[in-house]
């Protein structure tokens, strides 16, 4: 059989815990339920980093955001790392990307051949968080809980006329690869903005969800006084005491974000719509994730930047040629989507092995051989020091050199409202993930480098935005003397080229 091709479906902020297999049953998608009774389900999935910049790297070069570098949603993506386009392409693949990835520095490509789309958020190093200010807020660019009180209705956004681009230069491009002018494999990137807040949404999904079910959140917010240190700092970084949230806000905003879910559903059944009319379903690996989570309202908490898992679980599902449906309960990771893709791809795995952190998701099938634990780092606003993060077996246990440690069974405690770091009976448990956390991370050095990739761009930044400024925002390339018909075309060959099918 051919090698096969690669779509890969990417969203934005999507909660994990509402695909326990597959989208939950009140959640109105049918085209994203149709895929998931054909695909692998990975339930436990997580994020390498609860923040989009840091998790979309980790997610393309396999590496954790120690060895990436990107900390925060302003650190430059190193054009020297290798990610799953670079390795995909050296494996005569073509590589493309419509939509966001939110990568910062000049290189805005990163193994892609061609993006169809510009990015939805800046390239620069504008949103740089700074440790030596703990507590700041950067009022222009932090995260409020205006997306909360805002939540409601609307046709046209900024994220839904982002989106729409994405969805229908992602149509084209299939199109383009289905009258089959270039012969070699091919992996498309899709990469949708959505459901990230603000949580606003077209009228026709808003009203799906009217009589929805889940829009009060499970486990209410405790007193400030009673949270762990990092949400507080979460609260505080969201500003949260120029707002008054009230219960009826909280429900249009899970509305809105819901509703939202939908609407990318619709996007992904256009997208696979022409897939399967482009007769190019069936030797197709379909993969569905997103790059972190939101909390939706749960425990008082908004948004994503922490290890609970309304922020760091993702929904992964995978549908491939060989790939018998199933539902896989074992603890995986982001990570582990380029050596995946490597493997599907008939690459050497042994031969990236050294440039991933992560592992391969098909041993997984067969119940063979079970994945290592899965960690986590995160470093960027509302911390004023990095996090760590262990998931092994039902465990989850959270590190930072400024917070006392947070423990949770999450098989006998899924919300993780009960921090087990002091119970006697778990001293054990906890002692074994913290000798497993030091022998991964000196955290000391990786705070020291934070730190100073940080002051190094808060030095670089004000300087490039002097005199003559000169954007890194990837700028599409539109050669309209090559598209349609023109006079150095032959207008039969033309024609003939362009159909698909031919002869029906």
């Amino acid at each position: 059989m051919a090698r096969p091709n690669i779509l890969i479906i990417m969203v934005d902020q999507l909660n994990g815990t509402l695909f326990p297999d597959g989208p939950a049953d009140f959640l109105h998608a049918p085209h994203l339920k149709a895929l998931a009774a054909r695909s692998v389900r990975f339930a436990s999935s997580y994020t390498a980093s609860p923040l989009c910049a840091p998790a979309r790297a980790s997610f393309m070069s396999g590496q954790l955001p120690s060895r990436t570098r990107v900390y925060d949603n302003a650190a430059e993506f190193a054009s020297d790392i290798p990610t799953y386009a670079h390795h995909l392409r050296s494996a005569g693949y073509h590589t493309s990307l419509s939509g966001k990835m939110h990568f910062v520095g000049p290189d805005q490509l990163h193994g892609f051949e061609e993006r169809l789309t510009t990015d939805i958020y800046p390239a620069d190093f504008g949103w740089t968080p700074d440790y030596r200010k703990p507590g700041e807020r950067i009022d222009w660019w932090y995260h409020n809980l205006g997306s909360v009180t805002g939540a409601g209705i609307a046709e046209i956004t900024n994220q839904l006329e982002y989106d729409d681009e994405v969805a229908y230069n992602a149509s084209r491009k299939l199109y383009d690869l289905s009258r089959r002018q270039d012969e070699r494999p091919w992996c498309l990137t899709v990469s949708f903005t959505h459901p990230h807040d603000p949580y606003v949404a077209r009228r026709k999904f808003w009203d799906l969800y009217e009589d929805c079910p889940a829009l009060d959140p499970t486990v209410p917010a405790p007193p400030f006084d009673e949270m762990d240190p990092h949400s507080q700092r979460l609260l505080e970084a969201c500003d949260y005491t120029a707002f008054d949230i009230t219960a009826e806000q909280i429900r249009r905003a899970r509305r809105g974000y819901f509703a939202n879910i939908s609407y990318i559903d619709e996007k992904v059944g256009e997208i696979l719509e022409v897939l399967e009319r482009g007769r190019m379903r069936d030797n197709t690996v379909i993969l569905f994730v997103s790059d972190h989570g939101d909390m939706l309202g749960e425990r008082g908490l908004w948004f994503k930047m922490c290890f609970f898992d309304g922020s760091a679980r993702v929904p992964l599902m995978i549908s491939a040629p060989d790939w018998q449906p199933a539902l896989i309960d074992q603890p995986v990771s982001t990570l582990d989507v380029t050596p995946t893709l490597a493997c599907l791809a008939g690459l050497d795995i042994s031969a990236i092995a050294k440039w991933t952190d992560g592992e391969d998701l098909a041993k997984l099938l067969n119940g063979a051989k079970a994945r290592g634990p899965v960690l986590m780092e995160y470093a960027a606003e509302g911390s004023i020091a990095p996090l760590v993060g262990i998931r092994a077996g039902r465990f989850k246990l959270t590190v930072c050199e400024k917070d006392p440690p947070l423990l949770f069974n999450l098989q006998a405690d899924p919300h993780e409202l009960v921090n087990l770091a002091g119970d006697p009976a778990y001293a054990n448990t906890l002692d074994t993930l913290l000798d497993q956390a030091k022998l991964r991370w000196d955290l000391a050095a990786f705070d020291e480098a934070v730190r100073e990739s940080q002051a190094r761009r808060w030095v670089v930044y004000p300087a490039l935005r002097e005199g003559a400024y000169y954007p890194w925002d990837y700028q599409p390339l539109q050669k309209a003397a090559e598209r349609y018909m023109r006079n150095h075309m032959d207008l039969n060959v033309l024609e003939e080229n362009q159909r698909f099918p031919r002869g029906e």
